[in-house]
């Protein structure tokens, strides 16, 4: 579209995304330098709509980038009092003790949150800093100098029509260009991909993995409420079918977060996540605390799994990739966010250090450093190897493997070395020939429901009248390819039902994309065995509007 003329704003730092690495960054920048121009772009619409986490705190990032968070009011208020782990089976279950785990397995000083409002209220801190934090506006295209480098993006583009054409309230949006760019979109982060994949970031890095995690908000009754309990399970109802495992956690107001994460490299592609979430509530031990409960919120969003080992390199020519964009989660402690706010921390330190000495447009290599040597870097080799032992041997070998790994861990040296993922996620998915379709039992509206009621919970919206943001390479694969070979798994893996095979009497299957539905979990960029689907940002302010996720 470089036809279109549009008008530019210089900052020193641009950055998308407003979730915890993004705001970190944003604050921490003012902080060091109160005359630094940094603007936040956000493409929900409000600063928290698309944030989706837990999410149990580990607030060691929040302590050091604003130790008086508790006297800023910080909506941190959950200590975890307990924790459980438990091994399902279908009637049952197995308390796991807790006295053999690793010590960085424990939540001790952890709290339970709504990571959808620490966001809101972090905005707040930056702003008040004079950080410009603009929400509804979708960065759709990266803006490259003449010289390669990443100069800035653009946002506030609206008014296509649904070909792609410019309807006759078409805005151009405007060029926001820096001195250094970070992107904090998040997991697979539509520009972030484009970067990684312009600059070969995952060059000398194994691929990235993935989780799709799927999260309810339940309001329960007061009498089997436990305010600050945490629980994590494994086993049932996923069995030898894919890794995974559940979370519920009780925060305050008789509310609790029910969640179920699977693993993407699953094979079977007749398996549903979804419907495994759903089915998992009918464990006698979930639905008797959920029963005479209400859901009141739902939501799924694509976890980054490939740890230590994964992370590309997170520096390019103009600027940097933060948190989950550069795959920060410590998959065994399911927490990310500690990492994402560190990881802004030290993208700010390192830019304010380069813009003060005259630079702009360069590698930030002390951020790199920072990384992997600094306390993420340190945080994540420690558990490098849960998830590859996971993947490759299944759920007991890797708890008794993992734990005795991360236990070496902590003396400072691994019996295993550090073990490789191997292939994608894509790349995992099974011939259908190979597999029996599963027959998931029907939902009973009551603990379980299906998927369009469930998204109607997520408060989702996207204007019709624009070009769909998930797009095909190639738009005769779904059936052509897809169908036969893998009975098209896109009808199953997403959690929103985005994606159909229509067939009907007396003519040819046809694939149909429902993106109004869409939830924006990046699971379809990440699974789809052809790799033919391609996320991109739809309009801003467009997608879910998350409360208190």
């Amino acid at each position: 579209m470089s036809e279109i003329e549009r008008e530019s704003m210089e900052y020193d730092v641009v950055i998308v995304g407003a979730g915890p690495a993004g705001l970190s960054a944003a604050i921490r920048l003012k902080q060091l330098d109160a005359d630094l121009s940094v603007v936040v772009l956000e493409k929900g619409s409000e600063v928290g709509a698309h944030i989706l986490s837990g999410a149990v705190l580990d607030p060691v990032g929040l302590d050091r980038l604003l130790p008086d968070w508790e006297e800023l009011g910080a909506p941190i208020t959950v200590p975890v009092k307990e924790d459980r782990f438990y091994v399902l089976g279908q009637a049952g279950q197995l308390r796991v003790p807790n006295w053999p785990m690793p010590p960085l397995m424990s939540n001790h000083g952890c709290f339970i949150v709504s990571m959808g409002n620490v966001c809101r209220w972090m905005a707040e801190q930056a702003e008040a800093l004079g950080v410009e934090v603009f929400a509804g506006m979708a960065a759709s295209e990266v803006v490259y100098g003449e010289d390669g480098r990443v100069r800035g993006v653009v946002a506030g583009e609206f008014g296509k029509n649904p070909d792609g054409t410019l309807g006759p309230n078409y805005e151009p949006g405007m060029e926001l260009l820096g001195k250094y760019v970070f992107l904090g979109e998040g997991v697979r982060g539509s520009l972030s991909k484009q970067v990684m994949e312009r600059f070969d970031l995952s060059k000398d890095y194994e691929p990235q993995k993935f989780g799709l995690g799927m999260k309810e908000i339940w309001e329960i009754d007061p009498d089997k409420h436990r305010e600050g309990s945490v629980t994590h399970t494994m086993g049932w109802p996923l069995g030898g079918n894919a890794g995974g495992g559940s979370f519920i956690y009780h925060l305050d107001n008789n509310q609790v977060y029910v969640g179920f994460v699977v693993h993407l490299n699953y094979e079977n592609p007749y398996l549903s996540p979804y419907h495994e979430f759903q089915r998992f509530k009918h464990h006698p031990m979930v639905a008797e605390l959920l029963e005479g409960g209400k859901r009141v919120a739902y939501g799924a969003r694509a976890i980054s799994e490939g740890g230590y080992q994964s992370i590309p390199k997170v520096v390019f020519p103009g600027g940097a990739l933060l948190g989950c964009s550069a795959g920060l989660v410590n998959v065994p402690r399911i927490k990310g966010n500690h990492n994402a706010m560190l990881s802004g921390i030290a993208a700010a330190e390192a830019a304010h250090d380069a813009i003060k000495a005259g630079r702009e447009g360069d590698e930030l290599s002390a951020y790199e450093k920072e990384l992997r040597d600094g306390p993420v870097g340190r945080d994540l080799k420690k558990v490098r190897n849960v998830k590859p032992m996971w993947s490759k041997w299944g759920l007991v070998p890797s708890l008794a493997l993992g734990g005795f790994d991360m236990w070496t861990n902590t003396l400072g040296f691994s019996a295993f070395g550090t073990i490789k993922h191997g292939k994608s996620d894509a790349a995992a998915t099974g011939l259908a020939e190979k597999f029996e379709p599963i027959a998931y039992p029907k939902p009973d509206g009551v603990l379980s429901f299906d998927r369009l009621t469930n998204v109607a919970f997520s408060f989702t919206n996207h204007e019709e009248n624009q070009p769909t943001h998930l797009t095909l390479k190639d738009p005769s694969i779904p059936i052509a390819v897809n169908l036969p070979k893998y009975a098209e798994p896109a009808q199953r893996y997403c959690p929103a039902a985005v994606y159909e095979v229509v067939e009907e009497a007396g003519e040819e299957p046809r694939f149909v994309i429902n993106f109004q539905n869409c939830v924006h979990c990046k699971t379809c960029d990440i699974k789809d065995p052809s790799q033919n689907i391609v996320w991109v940002t739809p309009q801003g302010g467009d997608g879910p509007n998350y409360p208190n996720m």
